[in-house]
């Protein structure tokens, strides 16, 4: 049975508010309560593993669990992410080289044992194991290239989700106008909009001197859980609608 939801707009839109509260709540953990990048991803990445199984061993699509490992793999990659590039020293660019480098062994492994890389194509629990991988690992690459983007390259915050969003909207157009592969577009405007997100997040936390909103980890974090559980709700009613006319059908 289908476990992963279709991919609309409403989609994308979810999947930007989900990384961009990841970011915001990831900060949260290991700045604003001073709990430490270290300890930060541990306890994300336990929340992620506990949310992960549920996924996994749940017998169709629930938009609500769904929603919460997506926001589990930001949130953990908030906090990974700055672990490598802070306390590790490694920096943004080294980190987000890293993390390229995992990411195209996780597609190559997927590929090489489940013949597609495709989300529209995941029928196996080994298939859908690979799919969380890629997006926790992807989610991790987004946070680092956004803190690259608004800290290393001058852009600023602003700058870095206005150059990401150029991106995400050339791949709309190659999408509607050129033959390019779907699922090579799906994964390229998946790692951006992680990036799109950590930066949108940056441009709602930080001071106004620095470029930001002044909102504030916990401000932006409420505001846009809110946002994120409106959607969630909608979701959870037309997946309902669904699986009635489903039901209907069949008898």
């Amino acid at each position: 049975m289908k476990k992963l939801p279709e991919i609309t707009i409403a989609f994308w839109i979810m999947k930007i508010c989900a990384t961009t509260l990841g970011e915001t709540a990831g900060d949260l953990f290991s700045m604003t309560l001073n709990i430490g990048y270290a300890i930060s991803s541990l306890i994300l990445i336990v929340f992620f593993i506990i949310t992960l199984q549920m996924q996994l061993y749940a017998t169709k699509y629930k938009p609500l669990l769904y929603w919460f490992v997506i926001l589990a793999t930001s949130t953990a990659g908030t906090t990974m992410s700055d672990f490598m590039d802070r306390t590790l020293g490694l920096g943004y660019a080294v980190g987000s080289l890293i993390l390229v480098i995992l990411l195209a062994i996780t597609f190559i492994l997927w590929k090489r044992t489940e013949k597609s890389v495709s989300v529209d194509d995941i029928h196996t629990f080994r298939g859908e194991t690979f799919y969380w991988i890629a997006i926790l690992i992807s989610n991790t690459l987004g946070t680092a290239l956004g803190d690259f983007l608004a800290d290393n390259s001058g852009l600023g915050f602003l700058g870095g989700a206005t150059l990401i969003g150029s991106l995400l909207l050339l791949i709309i157009l190659a999408h509607y106008f050129l033959k390019v592969s779907s699922i090579v577009l799906f994964w390229f405007a998946f790692v951006l909009t992680r990036p799109f997100g950590a930066t949108f997040g940056d441009l709602l936390t930080k001071p106004i001197e620095k470029g930001g909103l002044n909102f504030g980890t916990i401000g932006s974090s409420l505001i846009l859980f809110t946002i994120l559980m409106l959607l969630i709700i909608f979701a959870i009613k037309k997946n309902n609608e669904l699986e009635k006319v489903s039901l209907i059908d069949k008898n």
